[in-house]
């Protein structure tokens, strides 16, 4: 029989997030996915509703995502995309039956975030070296 000042399932306060990086990893995960789903689909309807518009509403499109502000937008959410895609990528690893003890999923926590690190950098110098040709 239950007593009544215990709770039935684990709470929040039960675990101690700051202290588990998978916790936050996967919390990261789904905010990315929704940030994915609703932000970079704003920015995409902006700029291919300005390319169907006309010209002039192009150019200012495209002088607003060129922007600083609008460059560190897009920045946001090449790394936004790239830790969503290579998280996604260490749940299916863990989806196999691999990596899936204490120490493997803190070795592809590190591996996936030195991932996005790296893909991040490579699609923006490729990406400034294309612009630069």
């Amino acid at each position: 029989m239950p007593t009544p000042d215990r709770p039935l399932s684990p709470h929040l306060q039960v675990y101690k997030l700051h202290t588990k990086i998978a916790p936050l990893l996967s919390i990261a995960h789904r905010l990315t996915g929704v940030a994915l789903a609703f932000l970079g689909t704003l920015f995409l309807i902006y700029w291919v509703g300005a390319a169907a518009y006309g010209p002039e509403a192009f150019a200012t499109a495209q002088a607003v995502f060129s922007s600083p502000l609008g460059l560190l937008m897009l920045f946001g959410w090449t790394v936004v995309l790239f830790y969503h895609l290579a998280n996604g990528v260490r749940h299916l690893v863990w989806d196999t039956g691999l990596e899936l003890s204490n120490e493997g999923v803190r070795r592809t926590a590190w591996v996936m975030l030195g991932s996005v690190l790296g893909l991040t950098v490579l699609a923006w110098v490729v990406g400034l070296i294309v612009l630069a040709l």
